[in-house]
């Protein structure tokens, strides 16, 4: 989209300040991408990514727009603006508006509260209201001030994560809905955290290469002499199975070799089952849900009691920071749109689709537009009428009969 020269002589940046125009420095390459969010290593070795992970795709698969509402509070139609492209098109030059939104519900869970830096504008928010969002990306939030909050954010210039100060009166502060179940120190999740934690750290000692084997020495070992006797037998031993190839090493016939063959048991495992389901009872999700067997209904509930939540709280904080209360006057406002039809099985589509155009609600190039089709030459294709019923071709013509209009019923054709 290109940009009137006005624009870059009033725009703002997050990083510069004022003017953008700044000279680029280059750096050396990376292996892996430096704007991606690295979140809490605890996290990503736990089930809990399986979790956030689920949550983030399902809500980045709803539409987010910038509208304009009617008189009723309805939707009118989409906005043609900045907003729109950087919640559906391009966010930033790494990130699609459906990659950052999804950005931010995964970094929203797992620190449960992030900022959604507006790293370009038209205008200096510090000096008007009336400027729109040209880039934005998700940030840490670092510290915490009266007016502004500290966060870290990925600069695309120099290409490194950097700490900027900015205003809460033009950057969303988006909180996670489920804070206290998931982000509170003592919450479900954070418990089934540091299970897992403790779960991993036992079966990294168990599976270390160690034998486990106790040597029964002929004789006691009370005395230091015995002692010290013992350990260079132990030592010897370790030696031999070292340094052998095969790792095959010899005693005396009078020791004996005790092996465990066990651990000690504990409990961690269980405990970490019995959290796992509680943390789900408490979002309203089922394992179901994360292994792809949900049915209908199921997934209706889910996307009710958790995916709704979690993008109302977004678009919320998005209206309500970059949508000036003179633009919200006049109708403009930030909404979610979930497609019907993607829980709908094959064969209920027909069904819908007879209901949805008889009743005038659909026209039939929108209906084939849903399931892939290629929109019909048919006029009345794009038309909401019921195609079960006679329509008439023309209108009715009226003629005056002593002075009063009558229809002419020659003038009426049906189909």
């Amino acid at each position: 989209m290109a940009f009137p020269f006005e624009r870059f002589k009033s725009a703002w940046n997050a990083f510069m300040g004022r003017d953008p125009t700044v000279t680029k420095y280059w750096y050396g390459g990376s292996g892996t991408r430096p704007d991606r969010t690295r979140h809490r290593i605890q996290n990503e070795r736990s089930t809990i990514n399986s979790i956030y992970n689920r949550m983030a795709v399902d809500a980045s698969s709803i539409d987010i727009k910038h509208v304009r509402l009617n008189g009723d509070g309805n939707y009118d139609k989409t906005m043609n603006s900045h907003l729109n492209d950087v919640l559906t098109k391009e966010a930033n030059i790494d990130q699609t508006g459906r990659a950052m939104i999804r950005d931010v519900v995964y970094s929203m869970l797992d620190e449960g509260c992030i900022a959604l830096v507006p790293t370009d504008l038209t205008e200096d928010p510090n000096v008007t209201e009336s400027y729109e969002v040209l880039e934005a990306r998700v940030g840490k939030v670092v510290e915490w001030y009266p007016q502004e909050v500290r966060v870290e954010v990925y600069n695309e210039t120099t290409g490194k994560k950097e700490e900027v100060v900015v205003n809460k009166r033009y950057t969303p502060i988006i909180e996670n809905p489920f804070y206290s179940i998931m982000n509170e120190p003592n919450s479900t999740l954070q418990r089934l955290l540091r299970v897992l934690n403790q779960l991993d750290r036992v079966n990294e000692q168990n599976s270390a290469g160690k034998m486990d084997l106790i040597i029964q020495l002929p004789y006691p070992t009370k005395t230091d002499a015995r002692k010290r006797e013992a350990e260079h037998r132990r030592k010897n031993l370790e030696e031999q199975l070292s340094g052998s190839q095969y790792g095959v090493g010899y005693i005396d016939a009078s020791e004996k070799v005790i092996q465990l063959n066990r651990s000690v048991e504990n409990n961690l495992w269980n405990q970490a089952k019995e959290l796992k389901e509680e943390l789900l009872n408490q979002l309203g999700m089922t394992m179901e849900i994360l292994n792809g067997t949900a049915d209908e209904k199921t997934m209706l509930n889910y996307y009710s009691r958790v995916i709704e939540p979690i993008l109302t709280a977004i678009i919320e904080e998005l209206e309500r920071k970059w949508i000036s209360k003179t633009a919200q006057s006049q109708g403009q406002a930030v909404r979610f749109f979930r497609d019907p039809f993607k829980l709908v099985p094959v064969n209920d589509i027909a069904e819908i689709a007879d209901k949805f155009t008889r009743n005038c609600i659909m026209t039939s190039n929108e209906m084939r537009s849903k399931i892939g089709l290629e929109p019909s030459k048919d006029p009345k294709a794009d038309q909401l009428i019921n195609s079960n019923l006679n329509q008439p071709e023309e209108k009715e013509e009226t003629k005056v009969v002593n002075g009063e209009e009558k229809n002419d019923p020659s003038q009426f054709k049906i189909s």
